[in-house]
Order: structure tokens, then sequence, then C-alpha cells
């Protein structure tokens, strides 16, 4: 591939002839600089890889004649190299989303090729008694789910995915129980109520640990580890296969350091029996 046949020449080919804010401009730059991972970025990402807002993002597609973001992304894609591990441009947007997912995913073995941030953070949360478990509006499901899971092994894990003015007073109650560490599960949009109850939790002493859309997502500065993982944006709700991927990561990592984990698993299975829980 020649250099005139870049993806950055062909961004700035696309951006020619286009009167561009300097807001615009900033993010041009951006994405010239990232160009062969612009086409899977959501719009969040760039706007926080261009430091702009996400509307800013949005208007900057429509001044280069598409609908929205969503359909220059598309385009981007479409012009891309061709690479078996990206989505192909004659799939259809059904494809196209779950292809974005499997590539969510391959980003997410390669951060995991270094396992020792997850591993850290699994520390930290099999220590906390109790572990507060957080997440609001999208991330609430991600949240319960990985909190039914760990109430298997760990002996106190306190949901919270309901918001309000109760809020802080749960992590306050934890943090008198004893806890000293709060698990938060971070998706977009992102309500400003969860940056500000890992402000509070951060002020009660607590380790913020935050399984995040990006690294520069805003709850980053409220975070003592933030572990990314990237959502699907391509269809009208975003997917979370990733998130929930990396949770499930977490939480194998958490019983790594839970020396009865075990134990409590294979108790839970003989009260399941007994009880007939399940169909065989």
């Amino acid at each position: 591939m020649s250099v005139t046949d870049s993806p950055a020449a062909r961004l700035q080919a696309l951006f020619e002839g286009h009167r561009l804010t300097p807001t615009q401009r900033r993010i041009a730059h951006s994405m010239v600089r990232r160009a062969a991972d612009v086409p899977f970025l959501s719009s969040v990402e760039l706007a926080e890889l261009a430091g702009v807002s996400q509307p800013s993002v949005t208007r900057f597609a429509v001044a280069l004649g598409f609908d929205g973001y969503p359909a220059l992304r598309r385009h981007l894609r479409e012009v891309a190299p061709a690479d078996p591990a990206r989505p192909a441009a004659d799939a259809n947007e059904y494809q196209q989303a779950v292809e974005a997912e499997i590539e969510n995913l391959r980003h997410l073995a390669e951060m995991l090729a270094d396992p020792e941030p997850v591993r850290r953070a699994g520390r930290v949360l099999a220590h906390s008694r109790p572990l507060p478990v957080l997440g609001l509006r999208a991330a609430a499901a991600q949240a319960h789910g990985f909190a039914y899971f760990a109430a298997k092994v760990h002996p106190d894990v306190r949901l919270l995915n309901e918001g309000g003015t109760m809020l802080q007073d749960r992590i306050d109650a934890a943090a008198r129980a004893g806890a000293d560490a709060l698990l938060c599960f971070a998706l977009p949009r992102h309500p400003r109520e969860v940056v500000d109850a890992l402000t509070h939790a951060k002020g009660a002493g607590l380790t913020v640990v935050t399984v995040a859309d990006s690294a520069f997502a805003p709850v980053a500065k409220v975070s003592d580890l933030l572990l990314p993982a990237a959502v699907g944006t391509g269809l009208a709700f975003d997917t979370a296969c990733a998130p929930m991927l990396l949770g499930r990561v977490l939480l194998e990592a958490m019983c790594d350091d839970l020396p009865d984990a075990q134990a409590r698993l294979e108790e839970f299975d003989t009260r399941a029996a007994s009880r007939g829980l399940f169909v065989e």
C-alpha cells in the first residue's frame, strides 16, 4: 500500500474542500493520528480522543455530508484496507454490529495479554468485606450479573443498581461495615450520578475499581483502577459483550484470591441438588 493510499491519506482527502471549525479541525487531526483505529471507535471514544463533546463529533460528521457519526464510520470501514479481522464492507447492518463486537473482543484479548491489572483488581475486590458493586442505567445489568455470581463465592456482596438520594447512604453503610473497595460498571451514556457516587466513595476511603467502555471515560478521573472494554455502537442501542466478558474475567481473578471459593461453589451445588433447583 502506497503512502497516498494509506488510511491517513484517505482521511485527509475526505476532509479536503470542507470548511471546518476549529473544533472540527481538532477532531480531524485526531482522526488522522489514529487513522487505522478510527473506523472502529465509537463517537464517545472519538470525542474523548479529540477532547471535544460527543455532539461536536455528530456535527462534524454532518459537516462532511453524512447523516451522522454512524454513517461516517460505515463509510470509513468501507474504504479501509481489506482485513479479515474487520467487518466486510458488503455485510448488512446486523452483521456489521456482530463483527464490530468481535473486534471489541479481540481488542480485549490483546489487553489481557498483560493480566496483572485484572489480577490486581481481583485481589482488591476479594479482600473487601463487604463488596459493593455499582452500576446505574445502561450498566445496571452488568453490575447485577457480576453481583449474582460473586455472591456465590464472596461472603458479602452489596448490589447498588438504583440511584437517588440513598445511594451515597448505602456507600457510607458499606464503608462503615468494613468495605475498603467498590466495583463500578460504567457504560455510556455516563450518568453524572455515577461520577458523583465514585467521588463520594473515594472520599469515604474506598478503592474504586471500574470497568468502563474507554480509558478516557468520564469515570476515569475518579477511579483508582480502570479496566477498559469497548461497547458496540452499530445498533440503535449499544451492545456490551466486551464489558460483560471483562466482568467475568475479573470475577475469575477475584476467585483466585478467595481461598474458599471452590468450597462455596461445591456447597451451593449440593444445596441446589437437594432442593431440585435446576432441571437436569
